[in-house]
């Protein structure tokens, strides 16, 4: 990884903060991805007609996950983010998951969390008090978007906030 990119994430403070970078803000039908050795975005892929992004999609910097890449992380804010921010946000929830390409299966896990400066959602502790949909709807956008790619994703279980910092902790 990248040392510019290297951002101590594991929460001292008693808000239990991490830092998100935004890659690919909600809405968008472009998937970017941060280019560690070329330090700016990418353009990955277009997503099909009338598929988006349903929430801000980045990643933790200082983390590396099975995949190889840092830990992803769904980011729900009031509005778009900015590609490129950095965001503080309280991890809520972690889709625990596994990932089938090109014959091999490996965890990609993917933390959901709340951007600290969020006012709709500045009281949402953990995805349970989300619209009881959500997390359905959550698993069938990564089951179709990694479908698109040739891959399989495959939803494990759903667990807390505190779950999604020891994977941050195991991974940073």
């Amino acid at each position: 990884m990248n040392d510019k990119m290297k951002i101590k994430n594991i929460p001292s403070n008693k808000d239990q903060l991490i830092y998100v970078v935004v890659e690919t803000p909600r809405g968008s039908p472009y998937k970017y991805d941060y280019d560690f050795d070329l330090d700016l975005f990418r353009m990955n892929k277009i997503m099909p007609l009338g598929m988006v992004f349903p929430f801000d999609f980045g990643f933790i910097p200082s983390t590396k996950a099975e995949d190889g890449d840092p830990l992803d992380v769904l980011l729900l804010l009031d509005e778009p983010g900015m590609q490129g921010s950095l965001v503080p946000s309280r991890p809520i929830a972690v889709l625990e998951a596994s990932q089938k390409e090109k014959g091999e299966e490996f965890r990609n896990d993917r933390i959901v969390a709340v951007g600290e400066f969020s006012h709709h959602y500045k009281g949402i502790n953990n995805i349970k008090q989300l619209n009881a949909d959500l997390p359905g709807q959550i698993e069938i956008f990564f089951k179709q978007y990694n479908l698109l790619a040739g891959k399989e994703f495959i939803p494990l279980g759903w667990h807390d906030g505190q779950k999604a910092f020891e994977l941050i902790k195991k991974y940073d």
